[in-house]
């Protein structure tokens, strides 16, 4: 895997050597994270497929804006296809975490031809409010009009290295701490709003190819029964669960992961 730059180092991406009839996966992570937090699959999977990791907007290496309107869900997914545009990727498998899968969404509102199979990892999709969501949603609100009064450094900070907290749990104090101070707590806070305000419902209206749903049983951020009428709604899907595994399975369940999304591209014949 090489690491490059895109458009003046406005996003930060990672890929190996794209080989021509090789099967491509494209990488989205979540909020206050990075494409570090893809890197044991990238070492599973780069032997076999053609592999794009990359920073969104704000979030380790890539470019940050200062405006909470720069952090709209659009946006994140007009970079996506910027960059695959760039690299001349015209149909991938898209895998996508937490509050990556609203990324993947808006994206397969406007470019769906492109993406031959989809891949939501504890997907931060909410289909009703309920008085949890209410409360973190006015707090959210709070927060980011507070935040908005003021300036925050918009120079890149990193990407995290995860194996230092293998086995977090989702209300880890520690690694959460971390992934604020590398995000910023602006960035963090304007990301993470706009997945209680994006119209998340009806865009799954757009979902016609082959969809896995892979989800922690305990997950204590997005509850499981999310994921259970996420894959009602998407015709052509199913759905994995994760015994013992909360909001965290991209970090703590990347055997049972990996090997669920092996099986999926198996199972639906995707390898030409």
């Amino acid at each position: 895997m090489q690491e490059y730059y895109f458009n003046k180092n406005e996003i930060y991406y990672r890929k190996n050597e794209f080989l021509p009839n090789r099967l491509t996966l494209v990488f989205v992570h979540g909020v206050s994270g990075s494409s570090s937090a893809w890197l044991p699959y990238e070492k599973i999977f780069e032997n076999k497929y053609n592999v794009l990791t990359y920073d969104i907007r704000g979030h380790g290496l890539s470019k940050k804006y200062p405006k909470y309107a720069d952090y709209k869900i659009e946006n994140f997914a007009k970079d996506l296809h910027n960059l695959v545009t760039h690299l001349n990727i015209s149909k991938f498998v898209l895998i996508s975490n937490s509050f990556g899968g609203l990324v993947a969404l808006e994206y397969i509102k406007n470019w769906s031809e492109s993406v031959i199979a989809n891949i939501f990892t504890s997907p931060e999709i909410y289909f009703y409010k309920n008085f949890f969501t209410k409360i973190v949603s006015f707090i959210l609100n709070i927060l980011v009009t507070i935040l908005s009064l003021f300036s925050f450094s918009l120079r890149p900070h990193g990407r995290i290295d995860y194996k230092k907290y293998a086995g977090s749990t989702d209300w880890s104090i520690k690694r959460n701490l971390t992934d604020m101070a590398n995000t910023t707590l602006h960035v963090h806070f304007f990301t993470l709003r706009q997945s209680f305000t994006h119209n998340q419902e009806c865009s799954t209206e757009n979902i016609k190819s082959p969809t896995l749903i892979i989800h922690g049983q305990k997950d204590s951020m997005v509850p499981l029964k999310n994921a259970v009428v996420l894959s009602e709604k998407i015709e052509n899907s199913e759905l994995v669960t994760v015994p013992n595994i909360d909001h965290n399975t991209v970090h703590n369940a990347v055997k049972e992961m990996s090997e669920a999304i092996e099986s999926f591209i198996k199972k639906k014949n995707l390898i030409e």
